[in-house]
């Protein structure tokens, strides 16, 4: 197996000293410097070749690799060669640091070197180092010419360096390996279907496959996915696991479930990626990065801490990180991103890999066969990658900078005259709008006019920044220059899969790029490994999943049996309750009646989902006043932590009396909270979740009609279900929990949603008359069930 390796990456690991740059700078310079670099190699000679590609297959510590790189341009005639290397940035040339310039020139060396090794009768060749300046369009040339022996010795020092680090890596897989060999599965025994899960994702590794795997609660997902992964490290099949998830709680069980294997012998390096704004520490927060001296001389530290960090612990959470960060005096998420190139088992957010704004670039740049993806909950992929390849922009934070900038000596004209260009142009393209009396519209290509004099802001934006005080105002300045920045990015992804929509609210005009279908993006993302699982407790049905999450012809699916007694858990459908919006009112009646017959089965605790919070304070308000005596807790709208933990702490086990806790329907606590054995005992849902109906929802369901699904399904109706599917697994996680599940609305008794059920929902009972609920509901309670 050969591993790709950067010229850059080479050059920027070995060679980089000093301080830790500001991220502002890195996110214009590819925007701009792709403009400019394509701008001066217009302007070179006729044997200029441009974007030239430079290989060399090497083996490094008896591993195979190839170095490849672009050099941005190389001339060859019969006598001589040279190469240019093209850089941009706001800094005057002469004010560049040390480093800085090193590893310009570093770049450019081991382009020569590759020439060189490609044209044998080369015995030098000339290196031109090209910067432009942006915010003042000045070009400065520097040359100087490298033989074939000082290329060949540069070239060995950089590789030697990078041969100690290799050395040291291949040191912690040594000592890897032989734990995971021997390794057991650490309880012992498999849960039905805990053995046939791990086969299949086993399976799946070894053929370089994406499995889609719905594993209904308590099959014990994460150990049975994260065990096979970890065998086939030891096996030698891949070298790296990426398992991502899109809530904090789902993290720390991949961390337990490390901790438990490590008890019983792995030696495996493993790191929890925490978000920016959370690891940062508090004395970061209002200092730039000269000033920071968690920052600054960053790289010179950086070397002896990963050495202190990874040879003295082998699982990386954010304490330990916080730990050594502050002990070397490092930024903790650099850090954090820098120990991650040493860990066999990274596991973080979604967007560590699917987010083409925020992805790690240094695992995904290119194709890496030794990584394998597992995407834990991959039923909130679905909403989330939308939003990772959406992109909105709005004009009222223009008119607050215009404003601001009268009479301001920090606003030059230029910057006002760009930022009422835009405004002026907002105000064109919603005119239509305006004149026709309409609050939004949609519309298939962006505007070209908009795209133009947002790009003109932005360069006048990234100009005006240099040097600029902090204040207020280059604060606000700073953010719509990020705003403009995201949007511009999402925009080069636009294609037939997305829409255009413009709405104005109250003055803002908002121009958003809507990504209906992620899905091939999704699924580039997924190529970039060896193979993924993706899998949840709801995946049904499949073929929805696979379809919007980046599925092929050739992934697998695998659908497994709920591990607990169908008879532990009564499903009742109510099927004289309606729910749509027109029939609430009437129906209320019978849904109080409903809750109230529920709760009367048996003393203890129970959870009500409804669809909106409105509609939640009218049932919960309603419920109150007929039965005050039923003590209640009510979700609120905005929730700190400690009301959360406030709310879920209500839910006591043993409990002398009832409690009835009314909660939102895909809400914050719909999934992703265990209330174990007797700490709820019964889950109540009213509706079926639909959406409400919204245009962006309505061109989601006209998108999939088109692209021959079934359009209603995939923006409204499967969604919908998917929160009460989650909702009611909050019932049944254990082998000895006991419950009812109350389905309140006679569309969860159609064909149309019963045939969308899971398997172990295929025993659900309808009830026809609200006097039947009652004895269905004791005959249950008084059912010898196992314990």
């Amino acid at each position: 197996m050969t591993t790709k390796l950067g010229v850059r990456e080479l050059v920027e690991f070995t060679l980089r000293t000093g301080d830790l740059s500001s991220t502002s700078g890195s996110q214009n310079t590819a925007l701009l410097g792709a403009q400019i670099h394509r701008r001066l190699q217009k302007q070179r000679g006729e044997n200029y070749q441009k974007e030239y590609y430079l290989d060399k297959a090497l083996t490094l510590n008896g591993d195979d690799y190839l170095l490849h790189g672009r050099a941005d341009g190389v001339t060859l005639t019969d006598d001589a060669a040279s190469i240019e290397e093209i850089k941009t940035s706001e800094t005057v040339f002469d004010k560049l640091s040390a480093n800085t310039l090193t590893l310009y020139w570093a770049q450019v060396k081991i382009y020569a070197y590759l020439l060189m090794t490609k044209e044998t009768d080369l015995d030098q060749v000339t290196l031109t180092l090209t910067y432009f300046q942006t915010n003042t369009e000045t070009t400065t040339q520097t040359d100087q010419v490298i033989t074939r022996t000082e290329a060949a010795a540069f070239f060995d020092q950089v590789i030697t360096e990078y041969i100690t680090w290799l050395k040291f890596r291949s040191d912690l897989r040594e000592r890897r390996d032989p734990t995971i060999k021997q390794l057991a599965f650490p309880f012992g025994h498999y849960r039905p279907g805990q053995r046939e899960l791990a086969v299949a994702v086993y399976k799946t590794i070894v053929t370089s496959k994406r499995l889609f795997a719905e594993a209904p609660t308590g099959t014990g997902k994460t150990i049975s996915t994260l065990f096979p992964t970890i065998k086939a490290i030891g096996e030698g099949v891949i070298q790296r696991i990426f398992y991502l998830t899109a809530k904090q709680s789902t993290r720390r069980v991949a961390e337990e479930a490390v901790t438990l294997m490590a008890s019983q012998g792995l030696k495996l390096k493993s790191i929890t990626l925490t978000a920016k704004d959370k690891i940062k520490f508090p004395e970061e927060a209002d200092l730039q990065p000269e000033e920071n001296p968690y920052m600054l001389g960053y790289y010179d530290r950086l070397k002896p801490a990963l050495l202190d960090l990874i040879q003295h612990n082998d699982q990386l959470t954010r304490p330990v990180i916080e730990d050594y960060a502050r002990k070397h005096t490092l930024d903790p998420f650099e850090f954090q991103l820098d120990a991650s190139l040493f860990c066999d088992l990274i596991v973080g957010d979604y967007n560590y890999l699917f987010d083409p704004q925020v992805h790690l670039q240094r695992f995904f740049a290119t194709e890496d066969p030794d990584n394998f993806f597992l995407i834990d909950e991959a039923h909130n992929l679905v909403s989330r990658s939308r939003d990772m390849y959406s992109a909105a922009i709005n004009s009222r934070p223009l008119d607050h900078l215009i404003d601001t900038s009268q009479g301001l000596d920090q606003a030059t004209p230029k910057l006002r005259r760009r930022l009422k260009d835009l405004r002026a142009t907002f105000s064109d393209i919603a005119q239509p709008l305006i004149d026709d009396g309409q609050t939004d519209s949609t519309f298939m290509m962006p505007p070209e006019n908009f795209e133009h004099d947002l790009s003109r802001l932005v360069e006048a934006i990234h100009d005006w920044l240099v040097d600029q005080p902090q204040t207020p105002f280059t604060q606000s300045v700073l953010d719509y220059y990020f705003a403009a920045i995201s949007y511009q990015r999402i925009g080069e992804y636009y294609d037939d899969t997305y829409r255009m929509r413009l709405e104005l609210d109250n003055g803002n005009i908002m121009l958003k790029e809507l990504c209906l279908d992620p899905s091939a993006f999704l699924a580039d993302s997924l190529a970039l490994g060896h193979g993924a699982v993706l899998f949840s407790a709801t995946l049904s049905p499949m073929d929805y999943y696979q379809n919007v999450l980046g599925g092929d012809q050739e992934s697998l699916a695998y659908q497994l049996n709920s591990p607990f007694e169908p008879a532990h858990q009564d499903i009742l459908v109510t099927t004289y309750i309606q729910t749509t919006y027109k029939q609430r009112n009437a129906n209320l009646a019978n849904i109080l009646l409903a809750i109230k017959t529920l709760v009367d089965g048996k003393t203890g605790n129970y959870l009500i989902f409804l669809p909106s919070y409105s509609y939640l304070l009218d049932v919960s308000q309603a419920f109150h006043l007929a039965y005050p005596h039923i003590k209640t807790v009510c979700q609120e709208s905005q929730m700190a932590e400690a009301n959360r933990s406030a709310f879920l702490a209500s839910f006591k086990s043993d409990p002398r009396e009832t409690l009835v806790g009314f909660a939102l329907l895909g809400g914050i606590f719909s999934e992703g909270i265990d209330l174990k054995s007797d700490r709820l005992i019964g889950v109540g849902i009213v509706s079926v979740g639909l959406p409400g109906i919204n245009p962006e929802t309505d061109l989601l369901r006209d998108y999939f009609d088109a692209e021959s699904h079934r359009g209603f399904a995939y923006a409204y109706q499967l969604p919908g279900l998917n929160n009460v599917f989650q909702a009611a697994g909050r019932l049944i996680r254990g082998s000895k929990d006991v419950g009812i599940i109350l389905l309140m609305d006679q569309r969860f008794a159609s064909p149309r949603y019963t045939n969308l059920y899971p398997r172990h929902w295929q025993h659900f009972r309808r009830i026809y008359r609200p006097e039947q609920l009652q004895p269905a509901i004791q005959n249950f309670w008084l059912q010898e069930v196992p314990r």
